[in-house]
């Protein structure tokens, strides 16, 4: 049985204890939050503390805070020579306080408290200092049912700004779509099935051989009456970089904004 001792009460920390809770080989020891009131509804469920001082041993301790607060609270920690991690996917894990030994555990995904998410689909990305320390994550990641991946800071700080592209960017790509849809009275929903068919295509194909649309296929004509219905400056812009991206992509020559300029630059 492994033990686990989570810090934090945000999106990652509350998924990891309800993935944890569900496991059969792994033990939340404890849950500590600054704000006691934010996991005061699972005071039934563990042990809860406001207290570093109150905090028991473990196999691991679990940050998951703002970016911000992992070095600050690391720091904070009364114990020494206990193994300690964080879950971001940006921050270096020398930011850990070296009184203790360190490491990485990144759930790869999105988190929204009131989401449920299936942590077998969920790759965990998974980095120590000592070398001794790396079964003990991965076997942790394989307890909530997940795949471990062992990879360097670069490689998961890269994959984090992957993911910001695919994930956070598009989604205010969708936030864009659902405006655009709101100021004709059309129903967002009616976008879910091409939204879903979309994500579907690039686990069989590149995203390269999945891009379709006005910019691929160079139709001067559709991009022209496209531009003339977009109402927000903001949105224009982006329409016009995105297809000038799409266009430089797949070596198609340059078009012309409505005012006849050149958009390559």
């Amino acid at each position: 049985m492994i033990s686990v001792i989570l810090l934090g009460a945000g999106n990652v920390a509350t998924h990891l204890y309800k993935a944890f809770s569900n496991s059969e080989t792994v033990s939340v020891t404890q849950w500590y939050n600054r704000t006691r009131t934010s996991i005061s509804s699972y005071a039934n469920e563990v042990d809860i503390t406001d207290s570093l001082d109150e905090l028991k041993e473990a196999d691991v301790y679990i940050i998951a805070v703002s970016d911000d607060s992992i070095a600050q609270l690391s720091a904070d920690l009364p114990f020494t020579n206990r193994f300690v991690v964080h879950t971001s996917g940006s921050v270096a894990m020398h930011d850990i306080d070296k009184k203790n030994q360190i490491g990485v555990f990144y759930p790869l995904q999105t988190f929204s408290k009131d989401a449920d998410i299936d942590f077998s689909e969920v790759p965990i990305c998974v980095e120590v200092y000592e070398k001794e320390n790396l079964e003990l994550l991965r076997d942790l990641a394989r307890a909530v049912g997940c795949k471990p991946h062992k990879i360097t800071t670069e490689q998961r700080q890269t994959l984090h700004l992957a993911a910001v592209f695919v994930n956070n960017f598009t989604n205010q790509l969708y936030r864009i779509g659902h405006e655009i849809c709101e100021t004709k009275n059309i129903e967002f929903e009616i976008l879910h099935p091409l939204i879903e068919e979309t994500a579907k295509k690039i686990q069989q194909m590149s995203p390269f051989m999945a891009q379709t649309g006005p910019a691929k296929r160079n139709d001067k004509k559709t991009i022209k009456r496209q531009l003339k219905l977009i109402e927000k400056e903001e949105h224009e812009a982006i329409y016009k970089m995105l297809t000038s991206s799409i266009k430089k992509t797949h070596n198609v020559s340059s078009f012309r904004s409505r005012k006849g300029k050149s958009e390559t630059n």
